[in-house]
């Protein structure tokens, strides 16, 4: 098959598989924190009606919009790497932080400022990945990271209502937060110095 991992080189291999295994720790700590359950904590916590979640999520959804386009400067400046760790670690703290949120306001703030930040990785990673293993070998590097990421946050939805039941209704942000950031310090340190051709 030509998406067979055997199909690719030692070097690109070995980058797939870190990369499959990280992205999948992302994908399942943001499973923890899917819409809908976020959804549920703003309506359990605060009494946040439909209408208010409704201008919750299209905020939230344009200030993401807004943050892909700014991604890419500032990947120009410090690198695909650096965008990634340094700006997706910051809006994890703040997701942690969001779970001891002690008003609606201020949950509100904190989750606008994690959303402005959160998705910056996204086309930035994507772009290291195509940059970093052979032109012929990115077909089968986005079929492996992207499946791994899909079947791991597949799994952590249906994990999150034995956290809220056993631990607290804010939990899945904590356990969320802390997986992410240990993708972010697992990119960091496994990617830092390898570097795509627009970088060298």
């Amino acid at each position: 098959s030509g998406l067979s991992i055997k199909n690719l080189s030692p070097k690109s291999r070995g980058i797939i598989a870190k990369m499959s295994t990280l992205f999948a720790v992302d994908s399942f700590g943001g499973g923890f924190v899917i819409q809908s359950i976020v959804s549920f904590w703003f309506y359990t916590k605060f009494g946040a009606d439909l209408t208010s979640l409704s201008y919750i999520f299209a905020i939230a959804g344009v200030l993401t919009a807004i943050s892909y386009m700014a991604s890419t400067k500032i990947a120009s400046k410090i690198g695909l790497v650096n965008t990634m760790v340094f700006t997706h670690i910051p809006s994890n703290v703040l997701l942690i932080f969001l779970a001891f949120a002690p008003t609606f306001s201020i949950a509100i703030s904190l989750f606008f400022a994690r959303m402005s930040l959160s998705q910056m990785d996204v086309t930035t990673r994507q772009s290291y990945l195509m940059g970093v293993v052979g032109e012929n070998e990115r077909i089968p590097a986005a079929v492996f990271t992207n499946t791994s990421r899909n079947i791991s946050q597949a799994v952590s939805p249906s994990l999150s209502g034995i956290i809220i039941s056993t631990l607290s209704l804010s939990a899945p942000f904590m356990v969320g937060g802390i997986l992410k950031i240990a993708y972010d310090v697992g990119i960091f340190f496994s990617f830092r110095k390898i570097k795509p051709p627009e970088e060298l």
